[in-house]
C-alpha cells in the first residue's frame, strides 16, 4: 500500500521490499499486488522475499512454518508465471490455478531477491533468485557467505557478475556508514541501503533527513 502511494509521488526511485516474508502470504495475492505496484511505478519494483523466523506470525496468519522454504520456491515459480503469461494452469504441491491470470501484467518479470544468511537461502538465491539481501555486517562471515553464493551460482551455470547483492546499514553514525559501505563494496555488494528504524527518530521528517545524510556520506 505504501509503495502504491509513493509510486504516484515519484518518478525515478526504486521500490524494494527488504524483506517480505512470502510464505506467510497468499501467493496469487502477492503476485497481483506486486504487479500493480510495478504498473503504477513504471517498472520500478524489486521484490525482496524471506522465510522469516517468527512462528507466532505464521500461526496468526494461518500458514505452516515448517514447510516455508520449499513452499517459497513454488511461490516464486508461480508468481513468475503469473507475471509473464496472460492465462495459465498450475498444479503444484501447494498451489493450483486453473486457466486464470493477472490483468494488467507488469511491464517485465519482477526481480526476486532472497533475504537471509543460512545455507538453504544462499543455495536457493543462487539457483532461482536475481539477488541476495544479506542481513549481516561486512565481516569474515559475510565473505564466507559470498564465497558460498558464488560457488552455487557457478554450479548453476550463472555469472556472479549478473547477480545482485544489497547490503544494509543501520543507526545514525556517518563515520560508521562510510566504513560499512566501503567494506561492502570491497566484498562485491552491488546495492547499499540504510534502515532507519530503531534509531530514535520521532517523525517522518527525521527518517527522511537521515536517509538524505546517508546518501551524502556514501553516494
Amino acid at each position: 500500500m505504501t509503495f502504491g502511494y509513493l509510486a504516484g509521488m515519484t518518478d525515478s526511485i526504486e521500490f524494494v521490499t527488504a524483506v517480505l516474508i512470502l510464505p506467510q502470504r497468499q501467493t496469487v495475492l502477492v503476485a497481483k499486488q506486486a504487479a500493480e505496484v510495478d504498473v503504477l511505478s513504471g517498472g520500478r519494483l524489486r521484490l525482496g522475499v524471506g522465510t522469516g523466523w517468527n512462528t507466532i506470525e505464521y500461526e496468526g496468519l494461518g500458514e505452516n512454518f515448517h514447510d516455508r522454504g520449499p513452499r517459497q520456491e513454488e511461490q516464486v515459480e508461480l508468481m513468475r508465471r503469473l507475471w509473464s503469461e496472460d492465462t495459465l494452469s498450475f498444479d503444484g504441491k501447494w498451489h493450483r490455478v486453473t486457466q486464470a491470470g493477472l490483468n494488467p501484467l507488469p511491464k517485465k518479470t519482477i526481480p526476486v531477491w532472497f533475504g537471509g544468511g543460512v545455507d538453504a537461502v544462499i543455495e536457493r538465491a543462487a539457483r532461482i533468485g536475481d539477488g541476495w539481501v544479506p542481513l549481516m555486517g561486512p565481516d569474515d562471515a559475510a565473505k564466507k557467505r559470498i564465497d558460498l553464493l558464488n560457488t552455487h551460482l557457478q554450479a548453476n551455470g550463472r555469472n556472479p557478475a549478473n547477480f545482485g547483492i544489497q547490503a544494509q546499514a543501520r543507526g545514525d553514525n556517518p563515520d560508521r556508514w562510510s566504513q560499512h559501505a566501503e567494506a561492502w563494496r570491497d566484498l562485491g555488494a552491488t546495492h547499499i541501503a540504510i534502515a532507519t528504524m530503531n534509531a530514535g527518530f520521532r517523525s517522518v521528517d527525521d527518517h527522511i533527513e537521515a536517509i538524505r545524510r546517508y546518501k551524502d556520506v556514501v553516494g
